[in-house]
């Protein structure tokens, strides 16, 4: 994929979205909507040549206590649905996210859809699968 496929990946959702004039990813190589509650971020991994998209599940005042993130790892490995994402867990700003990386970039309307169901289920994480994976390990 190349950085210009990236922007106009990103570009066509926020056009979606209802931001039509959006750079899409910024010169650093950034970008991000939040639509209803839902909240996704791009980022252009240059060496990779590819588009990361990440939809917050939560974000953590301070480093997860042991356990939680094993948790959301075991929902995944369970078949709990993803969204099409992997478990992403950033240490830099303590963020747990649904991701998804393209090496190859989709046609427009399949990008658009899976962004809207990766943001969907990031919801579902948020509330129901937060719970349920703090409910086990503070049981403990």
């Amino acid at each position: 994929m190349t950085r210009d496929e990236a922007q106009r990946l990103a570009q066509a959702l926020l056009a979606e979205t209802g931001q039509p004039d959006s750079v899409g990813i910024n010169p650093q190589g950034f970008g991000g909507v939040a639509v209803d509650n839902a909240q996704l971020y791009f980022e252009w991994l240059d060496k990779e040549q590819a588009l990361k998209c990440s939809a917050l599940i939560h974000k953590f005042r301070d480093a997860p206590k042991p356990g939680i993130l094993e948790g959301f790892q075991q929902e995944q490995k369970n078949g709990t649905d993803t969204g099409g994402g992997t478990v992403d867990f950033e240490t830099e700003n303590k963020s747990l996210f649904l991701s998804r990386t393209y090496t190859q970039a989709p046609p427009n309307t399949a990008f658009i859809a899976d962004m809207k169901r990766l943001m969907r289920v990031s919801l579902v994480w948020h509330g129901e699968v937060l719970d349920r994976v703090a409910s086990r390990v503070f049981k403990k």
